[in-house]
Parts: structure tokens; C-alpha cells; sequence
């Protein structure tokens, strides 16, 4: 799929690992790959690299030279000496890493509650937990109401970067909140639309060809056929999606391209149904 040039074009950076050894599964990806989508968002690509300076910046650099204007970047924010995000991203973008007074506030009351719940057994910041609200100059704090550790929102040019923390319901909880003002601003009425067709065919390759004329002829449509297996109780589908700067130019790419898809079945015989 081609990108307009008003689409956001965004990157996501999994760090960790924890995820490279097998021990954890990377739903976090899934997820912001869903919720990106969803604002209208092209996410061109994701990776996962491991708890190490020149690994995090080395994809960082990747995702600034591409001109991404969103890249994410998911765990090791925490308190611990392998959570090295903030300071890979600081020396990445040579910038100095220091105190910020807003996220060491957000620290200090956000301890204060889980002390006074028994959650944890002191509220004072030691040294680990200072850790947590040393950032890049320049960064933003995002308010972590789950968990301790706050996310970083740093603009570089014409990029955003935004440090999630890795536990999903802490990443879910700063993106769905703390984050969903600048995301806004990001993406504005920007919509994502998908729609798929159930056709009467057994043969995927029956398809292919006229397919990817169609293909051809709408280059900001996705457009995917799939079968599971051959039989004859098998059907094929075809994902439509596209993202637009708004609803309704997005719903007219897709009815464009489902347009052609339905005259190129009804020439070649097969019916078919839009599922959902």
C-alpha cells in the first residue's frame, strides 16, 4: 500500500531481551499495530532489538533517517541497570540525561499511593526508582497510573518519539490515556477502514491474476486474498483497507477497489458476500 502524504507514517521499536530468547511473547506490537491502524496511522515497520545501547540506537537512527513521524519504542523503562531505554535514546540523539521535575513529582506521589495501599513497603525514591524519571532533555513525562514508571514524549524535527514501558497493561494505560491528546493532535479525523469479501471459489491461484490488476489499479488500498487449505468446502477471503485523512475518503478508496474486485468476480463467475 502506498502512503499519502498526510497519512502518519509511524515505527515501532520492541526492546528487550527477554523477547528475543523466547521468554516472553511481543503482544505489545500487536496491539499498537491495531491501535495505529485504527487512527489512520501506517505503521511501515516494527522490530525488536535487544537491552543494548548500540542495538536501540542503531534503530532508532533507522526510523530518523526514514522520517517517521511517530516511532515507539516499548520497554526498558523501569528501575532496574538493564532498563537502558531513556539513556540509549539520550545518547543516540546526543542529548544529556537528567532529572526531570515532572516526572520525578509523578514518581514521588505515584509511591506515595502504592506505599499508602501496602502495595509497596516504603514511598521514599531511592536511587532505582530516581532512575525512572531521568530523561532526554527535552522529554516529556507521560503519567503512568498503573505502574511506576513514567513514558517519555521527545520531538526530534519532524519525528515524535514515545517511550512506552514494557508491561502491557502499563503501555495500554499511557497510550489510551496519557498519550491520546498528542495522538490527536498527530492524527486528527485521519480513519482506517477494512472491509472483506467471501467468495465462492476453491482456488486462490483461480484469482490471482485479475487480482492483481486490480491491485495495480489501486495502489492506496491494501489488498489481500487468503485460504486456509484446498477442498471443496473452502472459500476465499479479500481484505480491503486503506487509511485516509478522514472517514469518508477512506470508505471511497475501499469502495473503489471493491468496485473493480466485484465486476472482476462477476466476470469470471464466482459470487461472493461481504462478510461482517
Amino acid at each position: 500500500m502506498s502512503q499519502d502524504a498526510r497519512v502518519i507514517a509511524c515505527e515501532i521499536i520492541a526492546i528487550g531481551n527477554e523477547l528475543l530468547i523466547g521468554d516472553v511473547q511481543d503482544t505489545n506490537t500487536y496491539w499498537l499495530i491495531q491501535q495505529l491502524t485504527g487512527l489512520g496511522g501506517f505503521v511501515r515497520r516494527a522490530q525488536i532489538v535487544r537491552d543494548e545501547f548500540p542495538a536501540i540506537a542503531d534503530a532508532l537512527h533507522a526510523s530518523l533517517r526514514a522520517k517517521s513521524n511517530l516511532i515507539i519504542t516499548t520497554g526498558g523503562l523501569g528501575p532496574t541497570a538493564d532498563d537502558l531505554t531513556l539513556a540509549a535514546v539520550a545518547a543516540a540523539l546526543d542529548l544529556p540525561i537528567e532529572e526531570q521535575p515532572e516526572a520525578m513529582a509523578m514518581l514521588k506521589r505515584r509511591y506515595a499511593e502504592l506505599a499508602a495501599t501496602g502495595w509497596v513497603a516504603f514511598a521514599e525514591l531511592n536511587e532505582a526508582r530516581r532512575k525512572m524519571g531521568m530523561f532526554p532533555r527535552g522529554a516529556l513525562p507521560l503519567f503512568n497510573s498503573v505502574g511506576g514508571a513514567p513514558g517519555a514524549l521527545l520531538r526530534v524535527n519532524t519525528s515524535t518519539i514515545v517511550c512506552l514501558p514494557g508491561v502491557p497493561p502499563e503501555l495500554v494505560d499511557i497510550f489510551t490515556h496519557s498519550l491520546a491528546p498528542h495522538l490527536r493532535e498527530m492524527f486528527g479525523d485521519a480513519a482506517f477502514v477494512i472491509r472483506s469479501l467471501i467468495v465462492n471459489c476453491q482456488d486462490e491461484s483461480a484469482l490471482a491474476e485479475q487480482l492483481q490488476e486490480v491491485v495495480t489499479r489501486h495502489p492506496r488500498v491494501y489488498i489481500k486474498s487468503r485460504a486456509k487449505r484446498f477442498g471443496p468446502d473452502v472459500r476465499i477471503g479479500i481484505t480491503l483497507s486503506a487509511s485516509a485523512p478522514s472517514e469518508e475518503a477512506a470508505n471511497q478508496l475501499v469502495n473503489a477497489a471493491q468496485s473493480d474486485i466485484e465486476e472482476m468476480l462477476k466476470g469470471l463467475g464466482f459470487g461472493w458476500e461481504v462478510a461482517g
